[in-house]
Parts: C-alpha cells; structure tokens; sequence
C-alpha cells in the first residue's frame, strides 16, 4: 500500500512547521495556517522567491506570505490589474490596443488606440473603469498555461500582438508561460493574483492623450495614490518615447533583433544614434544657459545612480563651446560638522537631509562669488568629520559658471538667498522608455539599480547583496529629498539609454549570482535576473569612451 508523499513546510510568518500532501498550493496552505495579513495576501515568497498562490509545493520549502504593503506584493497587484484594464479595453472597444508605457503623476500612463482613431474622452474612461468593477467582481481567476513557443506564437499573432511573439521569438526557448483571464490571453513575467477579486483598489483617469491607472497607495494600501502633477516629467518621457517609435525600438523584442542581425549591424547604428542624440540634447541645454546670459550657478540634482557626474562633465564641455568657463563644486564639503548632523529614525546620522549641510555659509558663500568676490571653499574630511580650510580659493569671472552636482540641487531652500534668475536647475534621471512589450513596463528604478550594483562592485567593494540591501533607504532619501522638486527644474535630461541593459547585463549577472539564497537579499537578486534573461547581450567595444554607462561599467574617458 503506497502512503501519500508530504512535504514540510515552515512558515516565516508565524514561525510553524507543517506537512502537507505533495501538489498543495500556497493558497491552500495559507487558509490551513489560517493566517491573517493587514492587507490581505496576494502572493508569498518560497524559498526566497516570489510566486503566485497557486504555486504548488513538491519539495520542502520556506514560505513567506506577503500582501500589497511588500515590494513583490505590490508588483503582483498592478501586474494582474493591467490585465484586468487590458481585458476592460478590449470589451469596451473591440479592435483597440493598449500601451501602458511608464509611471508618472503616481500612476501608470496608458494609451489606447482605437479603431475609429479617435481620442479617449471621459466617457471612454467610464465604460473602461465598469468593465473592470464587473471582471473583479465576477471573480474570474487567472491561469496560467505552459505552452509550446509555437502554439502561443500563433495565440499572439491571431491577437495581433506582435510584440509578445518578437519577444518570445527572440528568447529562443522551447516552452514559454502564458496566462489567461476568461478567453484572453496574455504575457506576463511575474507573479499573478489568483483571480480578479483581490484587486478592488483602482481607479483611471483621463491624462493627456491617455489615461493614468492609479493604484494603491504604497505606504497605506487601502486607499488610491494621491495624483501628483508631473507635466515636465510626463513631456520628457513622451519625447523619448517617441524616438523609439521612429526607431522601431518601443519593446526589448525589437531590441533583440537588433542585436541579433549581425550582418547590417543593427545594434552598433543604434548605440551611434542613442549616444548623439544624448550629446545633441546636453549641447541644447548648454545653448539655453548661454542664451540665458543671468545663470550663474548650474543646480544638477537627481536620483541614485542617473549618471549625473558624467552629465556635468559633458555639460562643462558644451559650456566650454559657448566660451563659459565652468567651475566644478561639491556639495559634500558643505556638510555640517558631524557632531551638528541630523539623525534620523534610527539614531544614525543623515547625510541625506538637506539639513546635514550648512545652508547659511553656502548662501553666503554663492552670494559672494556671484557679486565678483573671491572666496576660500571649504574641505569635509569624511574621516574626522570635521570641516577644513585647505586654501582652495574660487573668483568668478563674467564668463565663469559653477556646476554644482548633489541631490538637493532641485530644492528652494538650498538656494534660498540666491535670485531665481542666477539659477538654471537641472533634473537627470534615467527614465527607461523601453517596454518588455505593450504590457509590461521596465522600472526606470531597476535600470538605476543594475547600474548601481554594477559601480558598487566595480568601484567601492560592495556586493550585490550589500547594495540591494541599501536600496530601500535609497528611494525613501529619494521620495523624500529629491522627487517631490523634480518639477522645480528648468530641464530635465533622460540619461537612459535605449542599449544599456543588454550592455551591462554580462557585468550584473555574476554579481547577483553571488547573493546566497538563505540571505533576504536573494529575492530581488533573483528577480533581477530573471529580467535580465529577457535581453540579448551587446559587447561593449562600440560604447564611447565618454558614455554615460562607462561611469558604471568603467572605460570611461573621465576622470571621477
């Protein structure tokens, strides 16, 4: 008599260990602990790797149950929601395709094309919206089917998806996921709820040309995003977005047919492009403060890892063309002496506050380089934590600027005392334009964490783990100090590029395979890599010396 195989299980949300039959799934799992999340669940970690509720378990596993309020939770909640908008979309007009192209204003900018090529107006987004509250509360579930690349091939192409099938086309696999929600099919990277009710939390909204999807708040799930404008933000991002529609590169399948088409050399002519276009715009901002003729001071603020040393270093050199002289100046040395720093929560000392620098001797100090007064600048020493005067003294002549680089550039009180009109702010971050395909957005954060991780190996020592593990402290400096003053710039300059992660991914993948898998870390190592297979891989031999990515890769013809 054969006895029924069990699986042990334990729990990291209450601490248990259980047996279970072999084949139960997670859900089933989760209502035996009958366990309780704030949020509700949506999916759970097994093994430190994030999976949907309907994974079922045949070896022993660590499983972690997780709601809305987690990181992966909130990926699996506006994942399967887009689903349910494209389901909505297609009964509401039949014919029609949706884009959901990248976030903004706290939401997700969707463009629907329809067939009589008419805009969306209110009353489109109202017959969207019931559709929606009619799948979710039909409670449909979704499914997910492991098919032979030629039968979902010919799914997508009878749907006229064309960007699934270059995608799954270019991957070179044999079988390939596929979900389903009624009779609709789909492509997704990730984990799905298990059925449509768990996402009662929406709401969309007529934007631009489009329309915004709004979801969760992340910090209190049980109420929508507060809507934030962004029209600089939203115009910059519709700029590239545009260029690499006349590229014909809007998804990472035609990415990988570039780099696949050896003979013409398709992925060097689009780094060739992508570099000029990046060296076109930064000589446009360098004419604007000339013409200006008032700037004085070059304010250049942005997020963790957007490339904005090298952007200074580039704009200089435009500078330069125009006759203007450029000064470099560090913010860093402003700090307060540490004694004096601000902490934060924790006790520890917060470099990131814009009150960890001495507001008042700055302003004095940009006040009088301004009147045509020389001025000793200070020196931090990192080590005592004690400012210094090491006699390096600045004056600056009718065609001098200063170039000053921190992520509080963007923000009024750091230049309080300084006129509007001797300032030009400058806002740079890598704003990933590139889709998976129509439905699923690239992060512009994943793409500034890659090269971030890739630098911190390269250049400080750190591991992927180390760097992972900084990253959520990262983006609440962020949130905090930088985003809510991006629209506070003059310009705003998108330093990704369409190429870079197929350029850093043979750096990046041996780094995140290195993060042990009992570690926490391990899931967002392995999250990353599994995004990373979806790219082609370029050789970096035809990337410029003076590229913005050579300031994480290394090769670059500047000095950091």
């Amino acid at each position: 008599m054969m006895t029924e195989k069990t699986v042990e299980i334990f729990c990291k949300n209450n601490g248990e260990k259980r047996e279970y039959p072999a084949g139960t799934s997670l859900l089933e799992i989760y209502k035996d602990l009958n366990l309780h999340l704030k949020y509700g669940v949506i999916a759970a970690k097994a093994n430190n790797k994030t999976k949907d509720l309907k994974f079922c378990v045949y070896k022993p596993k660590t499983i972690e149950f997780i709601g809305i309020d987690c990181q992966s939770g909130m990926r699996t909640y506006v994942r399967s929601l887009s689903f349910v908008l494209y389901k909505a979309v297609k009964d509401s007009f039949p014919g029609a395709t949706l884009r959901i192209e990248h976030p903004i204003s706290k939401g997700y900018y969707c463009k629907v094309i329809k067939t009589d090529g008419t805009p969306l107006c209110e009353a489109d987004i109202e017959k969207i919206k019931e559709n929606m509250n009619m799948t979710i509360l039909q409670d449909i579930p979704f499914q997910m089917e492991l098919k032979r690349v030629p039968e979902a091939i010919e799914i997508f192409q009878e749907e006229g998806a064309m960007d699934k099938v270059n995608l799954i086309n270019s991957l070179h696999t044999l079988y390939t996921r596929i979900y389903k929600l009624g009779d609709l099919y789909d492509y997704y990277y990730g984990a799905l709820a298990p059925s449509t009710s768990y996402l009662k939390i929406f709401d969309i909204k007529l934007f631009f040309d489009g329309m915004l999807l709004m979801i969760p708040n992340r910090s209190n799930p049980v109420k929508i995003e507060d809507f934030v404008p962004q029209e600089k933000m939203f115009h910059t991002f519709t700029e590239y977005a545009e260029w690499n529609r006349i590229m014909k590169m809007d998804n990472v399948g035609d990415i990988n047919l570039a780099i696949a088409d050896k003979k013409n050399r398709l992925a060097s002519i689009m780094i060739m492009v992508a570099e000029a276009l990046q060296e076109k715009r930064i000589s446009k901002i360098a004419d604007k403060i000339a013409e200006l003729k008032t700037a004085k001071i070059i304010l250049i603020a942005g997020p963790s890892s957007s490339g904005k040393t090298t952007f200074s270093k580039k704009l200089s050199i435009q500078l330069a063309i125009n006759t203007l002289r450029p000064f470099s100046l560090s913010l860093d040395n402003y700090f307060l002496p540490r004694k004096d720093t601000p902490k934060d929560e924790n006790g520890e000392y917060d470099f990131e506050s814009l009150y960890a620098l001495d507001l008042d001797l700055f302003n004095k100090q940009m006040a009088l380089l301004i009147a045509g007064e020389e001025v000793e600048i200070p020196y931090y020493n990192f080590e005592t934590g004690e400012r210094e005067f090491r006699g390096e003294k600045i004056k600056l002549e009718p065609n001098n600027l200063l170039v000053i680089e921190g992520i509080h550039g963007l923000n009024p009180e750091l230049t309080s005392m300084i006129p509007e009109e001797q300032k030009f702010r400058i806002y740079v971050s890598a704003l990933t334009t590139l889709s998976l395909d129509d439905h699923n957005w690239i992060p512009t954060a994943d793409s500034r964490l890659l090269r971030r991780i890739v630098r911190d190996y390269k250049y400080r020592g750190y591991s992927a783990e180390e760097t992972i593990h900084r990253w959520d402290k990262v983006r609440q400096g962020e949130n905090k100090w930088i985003f809510p003053y991006q629209e506070n710039a003059n310009v705003m300059f998108n330093s990704a590029l369409l190429f870079e992660i197929p350029a850093i991914k043979k750096y990046a993948e041996p780094i995140l395979m290195e993060v042990p898998q009992d570690h926490p870390e391990y899931s967002e190592a392995h999250r990353l890599l599994k995004f990373l297979r979806y790219f082609g891989t370029i050789q970096d031999n035809d990337i410029p010396t003076t590229s913005v990515l050579r300031e994480f890769v290394g090769g670059s013809s500047f000095l950091y």
